[in-house]
């Protein structure tokens, strides 16, 4: 009998390539999965079974753990207003783990002497694959055709015509990874420091260009509901919002980013839903939280992102900022006001019953109801005594 392999399988060029390679040249009956985190359509999951049984696939399989991937990471992104760089907001970086999590399980369910995944050696994903296997099952051997040859595009191409495999070559020239919080595009223009992504490369194109009013409801961080719409679970409100948003053309940009094994990266993406989410959720957060709440979440914030995108998921220290995170959004919860426009939104306003604006001890720039004119003289002279006492011991 042949010995068995679980192919982490997406379609793509890549994985398209690995399935060819590992059934031919290594003579392995070939398992693929897709681990699908909410980008993939009904549809796209039978085209996706198709390429595998036509590239040999002995039994395919499609594996949703979108409910998982929101519960588990998502929503935490959301509490930290995590954006790597203030500019990425670590779509598919977060959910390749989710993706390694359910694939190896599924190749122990098999008993699978191996597990494959297609991830070049230049990149981050295949350490996250990588990592998670080796941490949740030792035992289980790692192949990784594409990594382990060096191959360029062009040469998984010609090996797969090689071997009467036909397909739309053109539309392969870009690498395309599509989930619940976004897609990243790679392409001959992310290599460059210069050039950008063409219009057509991107999956979403614009259609909408009329100037549109929506508010988003969050309750303790989540959002609820869409444009007056409540939905059963944050998942699928992420998806309406989507749905509103894309065709604008919002959320797209150049993520240029040190990666995990030490060399500059850039990667395309479009991430309207989540660049929406968690922006009105920041705003909604500088209303109802403290000064001191948002500082030391901006700082958590930013080490969860980075931990993500390290692979370090797994890491214990995750689980307790993970507490801290869901124990801040106690009083997140009110609606934000939004305009979507071509290409770009606008956060209007919120409502809130948390609103720490609307407490009666002053307004800003205008009334000081809870202290007096000589509360504040006072208060500034006791605050100033440290720069008064350093700057007269060290007069130049």
């Amino acid at each position: 009998m042949k010995e068995k392999v679980v192919l982490a399988f997406s379609g793509g060029l890549d994985t398209s390539y690995c399935a060819m390679y590992l059934s031919v040249e290594k003579n392995l009956e070939v398992y693929t999965a897709v681990a699908n985190t909410g980008g993939f359509s009904k549809q796209d999951l039978e085209v996706i079974e198709e390429k595998a049984y036509k590239l040999g696939a002995k039994k395919h399989v499609a594996i949703d753990v979108t409910d998982n991937y929101y519960e588990k990471c998502i929503r935490y992104m959301v509490y930290g207003n995590v954006l790597r760089n203030n500019t990425y907001p670590i779509s598919v970086s977060s959910e390749r783990v989710f993706q390694a999590i359910a694939i190896i399980e599924y190749a122990k369910k098999i008993g699978a002497k191996y597990v494959a995944h297609g991830s070049t050696g230049a990149g981050n994903d295949q350490v996250r694959f990588d990592l998670t296997f080796n941490v949740l099952a030792p035992e289980i051997g790692i192949l990784t055709p594409t990594r382990d040859l060096k191959l360029s595009r062009q040469e998984e191409i010609d090996y797969l015509k090689e071997h009467g495999v036909v397909a739309d070559w053109k539309k392969m020239e870009y690498s395309i990874n599509k989930g619940l919080w976004g897609t990243s595009i790679g392409g001959k223009e992310t290599l460059t420091s210069e050039k950008t992504l063409p219009e057509e490369a991107y999956p979403s194109q614009m259609t909408a260009t009329e100037e549109k009013e929506i508010a988003l409801d969050f309750v303790k961080g989540e959002l609820k509901a869409v444009d007056g719409e409540k939905y059963r679970n944050p998942v699928e409100a992420i998806q309406a919002l989507e749905k509103l948003a894309s065709p604008y053309a919002i959320g797209r940009d150049m993520h240029i980013g040190d990666t995990i094994i030490g060399i500059k990266g850039r990667v395309g993406f479009e991430a309207a839903a989540s660049m929406i989410i968690i922006k009105a959720h920041q705003m909604l957060e500088k209303h109802t939280l403290t000064k001191w709440q948002q500082y030391w979440k901006e700082q958590l914030g930013n080490w969860y992102g980075m931990f993500l995108h390290e692979a370090l998921y797994f890491e214990p220290v995750l689980r307790d900022i993970e507490k801290f995170l869901e124990s801040s959004q106690e009083t997140v919860t009110g609606k934000v006001i939004v305009k979507l426009r071509p290409y770009q939104y606008i956060l209007v306003g919120i409502e809130s019953e948390h609103d720490l604006m609307k407490a009666e001890f002053g307004r800003y720039g205008e009334e000081n109801n809870a202290w007096t004119a000589d509360d504040v003289k006072g208060f500034t002279k006791i605050l100033g005594n440290s720069l008064k006492i350093y700057n007269s011991v060290n007069k130049k």
